[in-house]
């Protein structure tokens, strides 16, 4: 008889698959809205309030600096209180916060507004990319938790069409900007309302809290029946402390990976994507808060043509190709295009070659690591502190990014753009170098890839029975 977890692990795709993907994708739809959507709304607001470049900086990155809070607190509270009882709640701070910045008075209030909202989207990263782990198969989970994070496309895209709606119908700028920022409460209320109908992680229920019953009851509810279980008695569940996790040093060493890769990246990123209206006008070499409906436009093509086929070809190649090799293919090559706009002799102010290569480096983040740093960290570790593990790789990632959108309008004036991509260049290889502390995990169980029976010792185990708790070893399935 087959196992729970190799139950998942060899489930053909089906209508469950899909509904995980829509419901845990929203939150990450929203994610992206609200973290892209600032550069546009600081434009405006910057030109209301006088703001000066550092105010504006702060505004720009605030988000990104809570995002690291809400990373860690929620990871680590889904893997001791469960995904379930946190899954939705991550939301709720989105939805506050986003409404909250609207109404906004003043600097001080949409500073404490925007953290709020940073709290909820950190939340976030480790819940929507973990669940959809755990109820992947084996051969398609780079696929679909691939396809979770590519609603970060459709949430960029949304960002930058509802930009040039209201700008183009001539929308005073003072209610343009709270129009943008309170619109990304609205997806995610319908995010609250979808995770409502999402089961707790099986894989969470038999193997942490011992709950076999319910496990099996929760994939064939679940799947519609698709998949079924029979389950043995309930047994005491099988728990990895804190210190546990981040003293051992197979653990450690991934994530000094996951983490550090995704930091280095997240710098080259958020850096450039979200001071791209000032790096777009410089290169044009016009004011981007007198021209930011041009500049807009600009953007929504570079992003729609070379950005977003990179999100889906990621996906749905990754787990042919590998998913730690496709994050080595794609940090050198975003590396390079950084590299050439850097050092070319003439290219930030020839538009066509630098769109060109902006572009390019547009593609191979997506492409790459921008996917793959959000799917490895989902998969490495120990079921007990899979979400603390990714809620700490994306907190340091979110703390990378806080930096890159800080500091590089800062560099963009005393070194030019091009000197801010040459160090955009250098962060992209040392994220390709962290990259090998980290192990392939395509079309590998996740019992395979993060064997905590094996690692841990008996002093890192919390409730542990003589018995032990595999879920293989409670949960006799079988497919219908």
């Amino acid at each position: 008889m087959a196992t729970l977890d190799a139950t998942l692990d060899d489930a053909p795709l089906s209508r469950f698959h899909s509904r995980a993907i829509v419901t845990a994708g929203m939150g990450f739809f929203t994610d992206a809205y609200d973290l892209f959507i600032i550069g546009t709304a600081t434009t405006l607001i910057a030109k209301q309030w006088s703001l000066s470049s550092s105010e504006t900086g702060l505004v720009n990155s605030i988000t990104l600096i809570s995002a690291f809070v809400g990373a860690f607190v929620f990871g680590r509270i889904a893997d001791v209180l469960g995904r379930k009882k946190v899954y939705g709640l991550e939301a709720a701070l989105m939805v506050g916060g986003a409404l909250a910045s609207a109404f906004a008075p003043d600097l001080i209030w949409l500073l404490v507004f925007r953290f709020i909202l940073g709290i909820g989207v950190g939340g976030d990263y480790p819940m929507s990319a973990v669940l959809m782990s755990e109820f992947s198969n084996r051969n398609n989970r780079g696929k679909l938790v691939g396809l979770v994070f590519s609603m970060q496309a459709l949430g960029t895209v949304s960002g930058y069409v509802a930009g040039l709606a209201l700008l183009g119908a001539g929308v005073p700028d003072g209610i343009t900007w709270r129009l943008l920022l309170g619109l990304g409460a609205l997806p995610a209320a319908a995010v609250i309302v979808l995770r409502r109908r999402m089961p707790e992680s099986p894989r969470y229920l038999a193997r942490v809290e011992g709950r076999r019953t319910e496990a099996a009851a929760a994939v064939s509810s679940f799947s519609e029946g698709t998949l079924s279980a029979d389950a043995v008695p309930d047994g005491a569940g099988r728990r990895l402390s804190l210190w546990g996790f981040l003293s051992n040093p197979r653990y450690l060493m991934i994530l000094a990976g996951t983490a550090g890769s995704w930091f280095f990246f997240d710098y080259a990123y958020y850096g450039n994507s979200v001071s791209a209206p000032l790096i777009v006008s410089s290169v044009l070499g016009k004011s981007a808060s007198t021209d930011l409906v041009h500049v807009l436009a600009l953007q929504l093509i570079v992003f729609t043509v070379a950005a977003v086929p990179g999100y889906f070809l990621a996906a749905y190649t990754m787990d042919r190709i590998g998913h730690r090799r496709l994050q080595l293919i794609g940090f050198p090559l975003m590396g390079v295009a950084f590299l050439l706009i850097g050092t070319v002799p003439g290219i930030t102010t020839a538009i066509v070659p630098f769109l060109i290569l902006f572009g390019m480096s547009y593609f191979f983040a997506e492409f790459g690591p921008n996917t793959t740093t959000f799917v490895l960290p989902g998969e490495v570790f120990p079921t007990s502190a899979r979400t603390t593990g990714h809620g700490i790789s994306a907190g340091f990632a979110k703390v990378g990014a806080f930096i890159g959108v800080y500091v590089l309008p800062v560099i963009k004036g005393d070194f030019g753009v091009s000197g801010a991509m040459r160090l955009s260049a250098l962060f992209a290889l040392a994220g390709m170098l962290l990259t090998l502390l980290i192990p392939e995990g395509a079309r590998r169980s996740l019992d395979e890839l993060s064997p905590e029976d094996v690692v841990a010792s008996a002093e890192e185990i919390v409730a542990c029975t003589g018995e032990g708790l595999a879920a293989r070893d409670g949960v006799r399935a079988r497919t219908t």
